[in-house]
């Protein structure tokens, strides 16, 4: 068996407190707690003020609390504000003009400068400008033109190899990013670029979903490029045989509180999820700490596979409760980068070259208020000593860092993240709610093509986006030389093949005589052949008595130009390979043909469906695939189907068929003629698995009436795509990287 792609070491730390220290004992006065031009609320223990004002303003005091009677800061005679959102000082733009109208600023080069950047820039209500930094630059530099962002001072003007720049920003600001900068020898500046923070700038979960998601997308090579800089979004470089260990540490102290752990966990179990639309297999390392560090998994048992079921792993979250952590209140950051450290030494002593091809992600969710266990960066470096040790493994390991809240200290924040490449490293978010927000769209779905079973349950709530419950939905049709159509239904399994049946097609048929329609937009696709299983042959059980003879009823059918993927077009997932075992949240350990049939279809009644046009409209129709002591009726009534005589029901419905119908336990919806091809599929959690194609029928109960359903004896038989000898035609074609993009099969 094949290796996935890994992607390597991601460390997901600690939750922004929004209350520090334990409750007051005395509690303050309430009086002189106004501000003008804003509200302010209460914890829920009373000891602690949080003030609030609408959007585009700030609060001159965030917060106060109750220490021993005392407010802290005290209440005085004139009241906090609220105060209009600014941005910062532009006017250190060099080598050109900047002018305002209002919020927006405009720029332009003096003569023999080159102008790039952003020409327009407005001040947002989070405290950014928009767009990209301008800068004025000669083009006889070695190194381009660093700029300077606005709010910022530059030290140095010569950009020549290993020539420097250094940064400050303005007092009432923060720099986060790199201080300092150094022109590489491939044309580059080192770090990151910096920006200047103000107590009440934020990123909004748009810009931290955009940056930080694109990490996900290296497997499908997409980046987004922001408009007006030439530099690209963040991306995961994880080559194949490479490896990822995502360590998850979450903050319970008392600085936050339960309804915010609550969302806390919930982010966690977002961020797996969204990892998991991939075809990767990261190991996980879940800590949750406060005075103390208690793992939930170690890195070490998920690897062993003692503790690497992710559903156990998100269960044993789940039930880890607030009250848990008793009195231990701290806020021990550095112990807990201390145990990720102890973790990491223990993989490179248990196998040093899986640990050097290991790429570490350390991603740390705090408010930078550590109030025990010491500076956390010396812990910080010590992990960058371990992973990094030479200048060529930089890129081995990153840490990330999300502050949220208003305590977030963000010069703190700054020595615990990776500056490398003018990619983003830090993101300050104003809440758990925008954390949620950020990484519930961390995956930009309409780039995310490559991945299969996605789809979205709109109801009726969006009619025009029908299609994107079923994006993987085919109608074929076969013009006979008699002038009639014949029509089937169909799955795309990739942007090249259509999965179907085999009946569907006749000696004689012709791709010029075959169209595929996807939907009402995607109509009369060219098809280049139709490839039936080379087993398939109706007539070969007529001597016994079964005039048809329907198994291995499967075909392929290749386009001759590959779709182009979106949001109303994606595959469907296919049983047994690697891209399923992304859907299924699987590691390679797990990864397995005989897991995946275990998953999907361990019941002795199987929820499953299958989509019909018999009404010219997209119906879903539900059926229960009969296993166990169910089956062997199911398999009988086939000897009742017309024009059959054959004594031994087992030698019409092989075990290469799954069977549905019939009253018991339930009564089926029941397939048509018209169905034939389309594909049987259950769902997983969010993803569509295709587990067989409808092949044929007992009765057609569907002439006399569109919306029967099955009666007692009334059964369907559907090609299973768990039969060996239906997987390897499927692995010659569809597994074959000569045509198209193919999919890797267990």
């Amino acid at each position: 068996m094949e290796h996935e792609p890994w992607l390597n070491l991601f460390m997901l730390a600690m939750l922004c407190p929004l209350i520090t220290g334990a409750p007051s004992s005395k509690l303050c006065s309430d009086e002189n707690l106004r501000i003008n031009g804003g509200s302010f609320s209460f914890s829920k223990d009373g000891s602690l003020v949080r003030y609030n004002c609408s959007e585009g303003y700030y609060p001159t005091v965030k917060i106060r609390r109750c220490n021993n009677g005392r407010w802290n800061p005290m209440p005085k005679r004139k009241p906090p504000e609220c105060k209009k959102v600014t941005c910062p000082d532009p006017r250190g733009f060099e080598n050109g003009e900047v002018y305002f109208v209002n919020d927006t600023t405009h720029y332009s080069c003096h003569s023999g400068y080159t102008f790039r950047g952003s020409v327009i820039r407005v001040c947002q209500l989070n405290g950014k400008w928009s767009g990209s930094t301008p800068v004025c630059g000669r083009n006889s530099d070695y190194c381009p033109d660093p700029g300077t962002p606005a709010g910022a001072t530059r030290t140095g003007n010569i950009f020549n190899i290993d020539d420097k720049v250094t940064y400050r920003c303005d007092k009432t600001l923060t720099l986060i990013g790199s201080k300092e900068r150094v022109c590489q020898e491939d044309g580059q500046w080192s770090g990151t670029e910096p920006e200047c923070y103000a107590d009440f700038t934020y990123d909004t979960p748009e810009e931290a979903s955009e940056a930080f998601s694109s990490s996900l997308k290296s497997n499908l090579a997409v980046s987004q490029q922001d408009e007006g800089t030439g530099q690209y979004g963040k991306k995961i470089n994880v080559g194949k045989g490479g490896k990822l260990d995502i360590y998850i540490a979450l903050d319970v102290s008392d600085s936050i509180e339960e309804d915010e752990f609550e969302r806390a966990k919930n982010v966690i179990k977002t961020l797996i999820d969204k990892i998991s639309y991939y075809e990767v297999s990261p190991n996980y390392e879940i800590l949750i700490f406060a005075t103390d560090v208690y793992r939930i998994v170690s890195m070490r048992d998920f690897k062993s596979g003692q503790g690497n079921n992710l559903e156990q792993i998100l269960k044993k979250l789940e039930n880890y409760k607030y009250e848990s952590k008793g009195d231990r209140s701290g806020t021990n950051i550095a112990q807990a980068y201390k145990k990720i450290l102890e973790s990491m030494h223990i993989e490179q002593m248990t196998n040093k070259e899986d640990f050097l091809q290991t790429q570490h992600i350390i991603i740390m969710f705090t408010d930078g208020q550590a109030n025990m266990g010491g500076n956390p960066k010396p812990q910080v470096d010590k992990i960058k000593n371990l992973v990094i040790n030479d200048p060529s493994r930089e890129d081995k390991l990153e840490l990330y860092v999300f502050g949220m809240g208003d305590d977030v200290n963000a010069e703190d924040i700054n020595d615990l993240k990776t500056d490398r490449g003018n990619e983003k490293f830090f993101f300050k978010l104003k809440s758990i709610e925008q954390l949620q927000e950020t990484f519930d769209n961390m995956i930009d779905e309409g780039t995310s093509v490559a991945l299969c079973g996605l789809y979205k349950d709109y109801n009726d709530v969006y009619p025009s986006h029908e299609r994107r419950q079923y994006p993987w939905l085919a109608k074929i049709s076969v013009a006979r030389s008699n002038g009639k159509i014949s029509n089937c239904m169909g799955s795309l399994v990739t942007s090249t093949f259509i999965l179907t049946a085999a009946h569907c097609f006749r000696f004689g048929d012709t791709s010029d005589r075959i169209t595929v329609d996807i939907g009402t937009k995607i109509r009369g696709i060219k098809v280049k052949e139709y490839i039936p299983h080379p087993l398939y042959n109706l007539k070969a059980k007529e001597n016994m008595g079964i005039p048809e003879y329907y198994e291995f009823d499967v075909a392929l059918i290749q386009l001759v130009e590959p779709l182009i993927m979106g949001l109303d077009l994606r595959p469907i997932c296919i049983p047994c390979t690697k891209e399923t075992s992304g859907a299924l949240r699987l590691t390679d350990r797990e990864g397995t043909c005989r897991k995946h049939q275990e998953v999907l279809m361990s019941a002795e009644t199987v929820n499953a469906a299958f989509m019909t046009d018999r009404k010219k409209s997209i119906e879903k129709k539900l059926i229960k695939i009969k296993q166990g002591k169910w089956r062997d009726d199911c398999v009988e009534d086939a000897k009742k189907a017309e024009g059959i005589t054959a004594k031994n029901a087992k030698d019409i419905v092989t075990d290469n068929f799954l069977c549905s119908g019939g009253i018991e336990p339930t009564r089926d919806d029941i397939a048509c003629k018209g169905d034939s091809g389309g594909a049987t599929f259950v769902v997983p959690g969010n993803r569509m698995v295709q587990v067989g194609i409808i092949s044929w029928g007992v009765k057609d109960l569907c002439g006399r009436n569109p919306n029967a359903m099955s009666d007692a004896q009334s059964r369907d038989y559907h090609t299973s795509l768990f039969s060996a000898k239906v997987r390897s035609f499927l692995k010659d074609y569809v597994g074959d990287g000569t045509r198209g993009t193919p999919l890797t099969f267990l």
